[in-house]
């Protein structure tokens, strides 16, 4: 399964959305970007796109955040989706939002990372939600423009790259990311949760995603997985996650106060979700390997938390930018 847009493909009756994203942030300091192009599609309308920005400095007083919306959508010759005038593809994204500018160059030794496990569930009706990371782990080079500030230039920043779509968004989802671990440079976590609405009620959580450690692959969640606590907040959260050979991994990640960025996510269908998100977040993981072994992983900054939630008193500002 290669990593293409699903847009184009879509019934003009359906609804769905699709987003190609990327996080990356300094080795050496508390600043990281995160940049997504998105689509949004109402049932019986056409798609639209979107270009979101945010830079994360603990330095300064919160986030920079800039969005652009536009009806010009389209797939560009040898990548994977252009909004406007914006970019993004294998091995580069490039873009302006707003009075910010970027133009970015990454690459990656780490194959892309299929969540959902076994492929069939990405056909299923089931989670209604799908997602990959081309490039779970990749280093970035480049240049972020931001106004009032100067140029930001990226050399082998570590962060990722992802990709998800579909009909409609988690009634309450987690995104957790892990770069930049004090004494294990090569790893890396990418973990999604998510809790959907059947038949009236909220499922339990369910994890999906891979800690790689040592130049090993493992498996983290999947719908047998049992045993599995999560308590969230926006200001971050503790989980207990069981993978595949008896894998556990007990992380906290920690949002730095005024580092959060909030956004407004709409659904297809006409609902919205407030989403908190800080990709400077400090992780800490303990895991215990399938052969017995136990690590601590600790990232003062490196980790990226993503909360999505129905609730409005969570106390993050929402940026001012509609979004469907």
């Amino acid at each position: 399964m290669g990593t293409s847009a699903i847009f184009p493909t879509a019934a003009r009756g359906a609804g769905m959305y699709e987003s190609f994203y990327l996080r990356a942030v300094s080795p050496n300091e508390p600043r990281g970007v995160w940049i997504r192009y998105t689509v949004h599609k109402r049932p019986g309308a056409p798609p639209r796109g979107s270009l979101w920005l945010t830079l994360f400095d603990a330095s300064a007083a919160g986030p920079h955040q800039d969005k652009l919306t536009t009806e010009q959508l389209r797939v560009p010759a040898g990548g994977w989706i252009a909004v406007g005038e914006a970019e993004m593809g294998p091995g580069r994204a490039e873009g302006a939002c707003g009075e910010a500018r970027w133009s970015l160059r990454f690459a990656s030794r780490e194959t892309e990372l299929h969540h959902l496990a076994p492929d069939w569930l990405y056909r299923a009706p089931l989670p209604r939600t799908k997602l990959t990371s081309p490039a779970p782990a990749a280093l970035f080079d480049g240049v972020v423009e931001v106004p009032g500030r100067a140029a930001i230039e990226l050399s082998a920043w570590p962060g990722m790259v992802g990709h998800n779509w579909g009909s409609e968004h988690a009634e309450r989802w987690i995104w957790l990311h892990g770069t930049g671990f004090e004494d294990a440079p090569e790893a890396w976590l990418d973990v999604a949760l998510g809790r959907i609405r059947l038949a009236g009620r909220l499922t339990p959580w369910v994890a999906n995603g891979a800690l790689s450690l040592g130049g090993r692959r493992h498996r983290v969640g999947g719908l047998s997985a049992r045993g599995l606590h999560v308590a969230e907040s926006a200001a971050g959260a503790s989980v207990l996650l069981k993978g595949a050979g008896g894998l556990t991994i007990d992380g906290r990640v920690s949002v730095p106060a005024g580092s959060a960025a909030g956004w407004r996510y709409a659904d297809p269908d006409g609902g919205e979700h407030d989403v908190v998100n800080c990709s400077i977040a400090a992780l800490e993981l303990t895991v215990g390997l399938p052969d017995g072994a136990r690590r601590t992983l600790r990232s003062a900054h490196g980790g990226a938390f993503e909360l999505g939630m129905r609730e409005h008193d969570h106390g993050v500002p929402i940026a001012p930018f509609p979004d469907g």
